[in-house]
């Protein structure tokens, strides 16, 4: 019983620090809000905190988080600098909703679409969202979370607070 524990401590540990120091893939094709073909590699903020969160227009837990950081998103951007970038992986049949879903929840963030998944399977990101990512300010992948609770947001936050230490 004891081996398995350590195995899976183990491989835990190892996919956390796998994550860490990730590079964002820069060469995948993405669709930006008006449907024009982008690169990932608009995902940037000259320097500063990224939080990059992949959500659906059919996902409850998303739009919580998504909702819930728009309250505060003014006061991290002025308290760090972060940007948020939402990842839409809706498919093809759902992704004309997202537009009129996006200007309808008055975002302030910038929102792209995988309708393919191929950011998302790049960064290893499940098929049930939310899935979220802190990003350094060089472009590393230094945090990760699947799923999402009410209070979930301070944890991101703190996350990116760390970085600016």
């Amino acid at each position: 019983m004891k081996k398995i524990f350590f195995f899976a401590l183990g491989l835990v540990l190892a996919t956390a620090l796998a994550a860490q120091n990730t590079k964002l893939p820069q060469n995948i094709s993405l669709k930006d809000i008006d449907g024009q073909t982008v690169q990932s590699s608009v995902i940037q903020n000259n320097g500063k905190p990224i939080i990059i969160s992949f959500w659906a227009t059919w996902c409850k837990p998303c739009n919580l988080e998504l909702n819930t950081i728009k309250e505060v998103y003014d006061e991290w951007q002025e308290e760090t600098g972060v940007k948020l970038v939402a990842i839409s992986i809706d498919d093809a049949r759902s992704a004309a909703r997202v537009k009129p879903w996006v200007d309808g929840k008055d975002w302030p963030f910038e929102v792209y679409l995988d309708q393919n998944r191929d950011f998302a399977r790049a960064l290893n990101v499940g098929p049930n969202p939310p899935h979220t990512f802190v990003v350094n300010g060089e472009g590393e992948i230094v945090w990760q979370h699947t799923g999402y609770l009410p209070g979930a947001e301070e944890e991101v936050i703190e996350k990116v607070r760390e970085l600016l230490k």
